[in-house]
């Protein structure tokens, strides 16, 4: 059957306006995490009431990472769905999902008026979180990856990563700016919920648009033929060694990742005592820096391929996170915007791609069920646990200095599966950029 006749390749405007319907709900999950990272402090004296202010902070992290933890769930529960019922109508119920959770986070009573109820709220309102995000990054990964045209795999997932910074420093913003505005006692009285409710009206913008998008050419292409996967969950197993190195590959990716954009802003502020402007200044430039050199590092990808360029950045990174830490001990600004600067730069380089990476490592039948297992165990580990295990680690040893040993080891593992990886791992799924019955013939019989 050919399948080009059914689903026809689709043009300059329809990339561009799924990747706009798609980016905009991406900007809420982390628009989410951009402000509950920024205002932890707040949110661990409102539902976690103690005489240690760390102790406050160190819960409120904890409930932070819990909501990583809860993504795989996620993943398990929304990736098979988006590979068997569409990308598009999964993208649609996880942004109902994420953008209501955030919503009422803002709206829900603290400690001081329900006790101990309260946390438990706070709770379950971040794991619904977690468990919309968790479906979230596999199935628009997917999505955009099928929509890319030739060769710009790298640099049209790379506007993910722009968006999701983007995101962050919108959360930051917001935060830190109305912290700066407001002040830290009306901030902590009901100045910390305004974020979190703004959440609300920016999903259903985002939820029009998704509305009015088709699902990706490859997808439709599968469904038409008829080689949609019945059981994603299982058959993606198949391909142990691409989820595996797709696990490793992000560990790096996950942990810089929130040093750079959300645990740097409390480090700076809480144990460097770096004044809110300047922690403002610095998280936005960083961030800004990051976003600028993503696409780039995408369209570098393209052409001369994933590995030497992942390789390079990963064993840099590594460097640097020793770096950023050492620097630390008696900091002033005025040093320290070198490291956090040369970390953010790296990890925007490094980012870039793997996104790229990952939709190459997967075919098309359970490419979101792919991404969303391998990619959200490491991000829970490694990404959104990072500030806890930051601050525990210091808490416990009284040295500022100690996080490096988790977030070099994070990269030393993802060198190693750099190292590893073959232009063999790429063969089947590289050059599925558009739709062509080729595709659809050779996963067909594959599977």
């Amino acid at each position: 059957m050919a399948l080009s006749s059914e689903v026809s390749s689709p043009t300059t405007w329809h990339r561009r306006r799924a990747f706009v319907g798609a980016t905009t709900g991406h900007l809420i999950e982390w628009y989410d995490y951009g402000i509950y990272g920024f205002l932890a402090v707040y949110i661990g004296q409102a539902f976690f009431v103690s005489d240690d202010p760390m102790t406050s902070l160190l819960s409120s992290f904890a409930v932070f990472a819990l909501s990583f933890f809860i993504r795989p769930l996620g993943g398990l529960f929304f990736g098979p769905m988006a590979d068997k019922i569409g990308r598009r109508k999964t993208l649609v119920t996880v942004l109902i999902l994420m953008a209501g959770s955030t919503f009422l986070l803002g709206a829900l009573p603290a400690y001081d008026a329900i006790g101990v109820a309260a946390p438990i709220l706070l709770i379950l309102v971040r794991c619904l979180q977690g468990f919309s995000a968790g479906g979230e990054i596999g199935t628009i990964t997917a999505f955009i990856s099928e929509y890319a045209g030739p060769g710009r795999r790298g640099f049209s997932t790379s506007w993910l990563m722009v968006t999701a910074v983007l995101g962050l420093v919108l959360g930051g913003l917001v935060a830190n700016g109305m912290s700066f505005l407001a002040g830290p006692d009306v901030m902590q009285a009901w100045g910390w919920r305004v974020p979190f409710l703004l959440a609300g009206p920016l999903g259903l913008i985002s939820l029009y648009i998704r509305l009015k998008l088709e699902d990706s050419p490859e997808f439709r292409s599968l469904q038409a033929a008829g080689k949609t996967s019945k059981n994603p969950l299982r058959e993606v197993f198949a391909w142990k060694r691409s989820l595996a190195l797709i696990f490793f590959i992000i560990t790096l990716h996950s942990s810089i990742f929130y040093l750079v954009l959300v645990y740097a802003s409390t480090f700076m502020s809480t144990l460097l005592k770096f004044d809110t402007g300047t922690v403002l200044l610095y998280v936005f430039i960083a961030s800004l820096l990051s976003a600028v050199v993503m696409p780039f590092g995408g369209m570098l990808t393209d052409r001369f391929g994933r590995k030497p360029f992942l390789l390079t950045v990963a064993v840099l990174s590594a460097a640097t996170l020793f770096w950023f830490f050492q620097a630390a001990p008696g900091a002033t600004p005025s040093s320290f915007i070198w490291p956090l600067v040369t970390s953010a730069v790296l990890f925007g380089l490094y980012a870039s791609s793997t996104y790229a990476t990952m939709s190459e490592l997967l075919p098309t039948r359970v490419r979101s069920t792919g991404i969303a297992l391998a990619y959200n165990i490491p991000v829970a580990v490694f990404g959104g646990s990072a500030p806890m295990i930051a601050t525990g680690l210091i808490s416990r040893t009284g040295d500022i200095t100690s996080p490096w040993y988790f977030f070099v080891g994070t990269a030393v593992a993802s060198i190693i599966a750099l190292i590893v990886l073959r232009p063999s791992d790429f063969a089947d799924n590289s050059p599925t950029p558009s739709v062509a019955p080729a595709l659809a013939e050779a996963e067909g019989a594959r599977v």
